[in-house]
């Protein structure tokens, strides 16, 4: 049983269900109104357990309402919370998530105590017995820290920078990228980070520019594995989204089960995005599907 780290945000996501997003002077139905857990490192410690690993998390929270429920929520899940920091003055940091019958979604954010956490916080025993670490929308400057340590302990690290960190450009974020094994963007995070307007020429830009492994994760697309300078393609799975919050992470989480396995990253990709295709047909960013049900799923589509 693989025994990851996340570190990153924990959020509250409040989530409210609409059958179109309204325009100005305009009103939408709420069809539906939910609140709990969310946040990247959140999202993909819940995975992992879920997959049947074993999670702990860094990250932090404020002593308020919003923060006990974000404990709580983690305690339930069977994520060790270790590593968790308490904000005393600071508000926990929520999102408002707007998903409308199509799937599609709308973000507001207030990140909170999230962005607060300080490197001197960590205590690096918390890295004892750690294969995997997985930094998720972190200050870059954090991030690099926290995978310095990581890399002093023989731990294997993957990164998901997020939209905020690569908007800094690539200059920037390669000397965090000497520590990182894995790299995730999304497609419009990769075509930032490369300057580039296609994603062929993207991928062209991290075979030549990017000495780390790299997933260019494309949603309904499918994904890219970029390694030893050749990309390949995984084909997506045609599934009918309900919610796409949290899919990356979903991604995230099956590629560290699979990629703890195999050391193969094209099949920990392949993995990871059939977790991803059942995660986006229900409701909730931490509707992660077990490890039983990922492998009925891959079964079936390979009849």
């Amino acid at each position: 049983m693989v025994f990851v780290l996340t570190a990153g945000h924990i959020l509250i996501d409040i989530r409210i269900l609409v059958d179109e997003f309204a325009t100005p002077d305009r009103e939408s139905t709420i069809l539906g109104l939910s609140r709990g857990l969310g946040g990247s490192a959140a999202n993909v410690a819940v995975g992992v357990v879920r997959l049947g690993g074993k999670a702990r998390i860094i990250g932090k929270v404020g002593m308020d309402n919003f923060g006990r429920l974000a404990v709580e929520e983690l305690l339930k899940k069977k994520v060790d919370i270790n590593g968790l920091k308490i904000d005393l003055l600071g508000e926990t940091g929520f999102s408002i998530v707007l998903i409308n019958q199509h799937g599609e979604v709308i973000f507001y954010g207030k990140k909170g105590s999230a962005e607060k956490l300080r490197i001197e916080e960590i205590n690096e025993n918390i890295f004892e017995n750690i294969e995997f670490l997985h930094i998720a929308s972190l200050r870059r400057e954090i991030a690099e820290e926290i995978a310095r340590i990581a890399k002093k302990h023989k731990i294997t690290v993957s990164y998901d920078p997020g939209r905020l960190v690569v908007k800094e450009g690539y200059a920037k974020l390669s000397q965090t990228l000497n520590h990182i094994d894995i790299l995730l963007v999304n497609e419009k995070e990769a075509l930032t980070l490369a300057n580039k307007t296609s994603i062929n020429e993207a991928i062209e830009f991290f075979k030549k520019q990017v000495k780390s492994n790299t997933i260019i994760k494309l949603g309904s697309k499918g994904a890219y594995v970029i390694r030893k300078k050749e990309a390949i393609h995984i084909k997506p799975h045609k599934v009918k989204a309900i919610d796409t919050t949290g899919a990356g992470d979903a991604f995230a989480a099956g590629l560290i089960i699979k990629y703890s396995e195999t050391r193969d990253l094209v099949q920990a990709a392949e993995y990871g995005n059939a977790v991803a295709a059942l995660k986006v047909q229900k409701l909730g960013a931490q509707e992660i599907p077990t490890r039983k049900e990922v492998e009925e799923f891959i079964k079936n589509k390979t009849r």
